[in-house]
């Protein structure tokens, strides 16, 4: 049977530390702001900015939101974030996705300074990730590798399968697996004999963005098992892409959805808010 692995404690864990941080920073003069931009009235996008907002008071970081109207164009996004890339009182830099059919998405994210790029969307934090060189780390599976940590199983050695294969979850997922010495196969919807690829998994990550698409027989008896996925049944009820309950038996720890992944990618956001103004400070991290 398995153990649950709690998101939401060691979210909160997290914030309690970058707020601890937060706090020394203040005593020596430092403030640590966060600006994040919505382009239209997206009520997911909405909630998801309403967290982060929250999650700023929390550790004690500025907030500052730039709700924008649909309609607004290319150009006057980009000089927005032109603004905030030479505002001193900006520390990261968080657009939110999706934007407007008239917005280029890779455009926007070109155009925030890598030092700020908070999300570690840019082409040059994704890079640095590659080489293992990095300052920043994408929200999400930073996250996870926390939620990993916290079981006490050793990465190094171990097989991990990652199901999906997107910029922002399944590939720097892999090569995060990968630093820390797993043996790593990205499994995407062309993989042959899915089930079987990922029944040899140690830690099996779930991030293809379809409900309860992990089965019993994809997960390996003791696996750790991370369920990135947030989808809404016809019931309206929240599951993840792991059929939890199916599962449950089989895993060795498994995250629940909500409250495993999800509260990990807005506290790893603040975690690199934090580490963008220690580095603009010259304070070792």
């Amino acid at each position: 049977m398995a153990a649950v692995i709690d998101g939401k404690a060691i979210s909160a864990k997290v914030k309690s530390e970058v707020r601890q941080e937060t706090e020394a920073l203040k005593a020596k003069g430092i403030s640590i702001g966060l600006a994040v931009v919505i382009v239209g009235d997206n009520p997911a996008s909405r909630v998801y900015v309403n967290n982060k907002k929250k999650a700023c008071a929390e550790v004690g970081f500025e907030s500052f939101e730039y709700a924008l109207p649909e309609e607004t164009t290319q150009e006057e996004l980009l000089a927005l974030v032109d603004k905030l890339n030479k505002d001193d009182t900006v520390n990261g830099i968080l657009v939110q996705l999706p934007l407007p059919k008239q917005i280029d998405e890779k455009a926007v994210i070109n155009a925030i300074l890598p030092e700020k790029d908070v999300d570690a969307f840019h082409p040059v934090n994704v890079g640095k990730i590659m080489i293992g060189d990095f300052a920043f780390l994408p929200c999400t599976p930073a996250g996870v590798m926390e939620l990993i940590a916290s079981t006490g199983v050793e990465i190094s050695g171990k097989e991990c399968v990652v199901i999906g294969r997107s910029n922002i979850v399944g590939k720097p997922m892999a090569m995060l697996l990968l630093h820390k010495n797993g043996t790593v196969t990205i499994c995407h919807s062309k993989t042959k004999n899915l089930a079987e690829v990922c029944s040899r998994a140690d830690i099996l990550v779930a991030a293809v963005g379809r409900a309860n698409f992990v089965t019993p027989d994809m997960v390996k008896e003791g696996a750790v098992v991370i369920d990135v996925g947030m989808n809404r049944l016809e019931n309206g009820k929240l599951c993840g892409d792991v059929d939890y309950a199916a599962c449950f038996e089989k895993a060795g720890y498994i995250t629940p959805v909500p409250g495993g992944v999800g509260p990990m990618t807005i506290a790893m956001l603040m975690k690199n808010t934090l580490t963008s103004a220690k580095i603009k400070n010259s304070i070792a991290l």
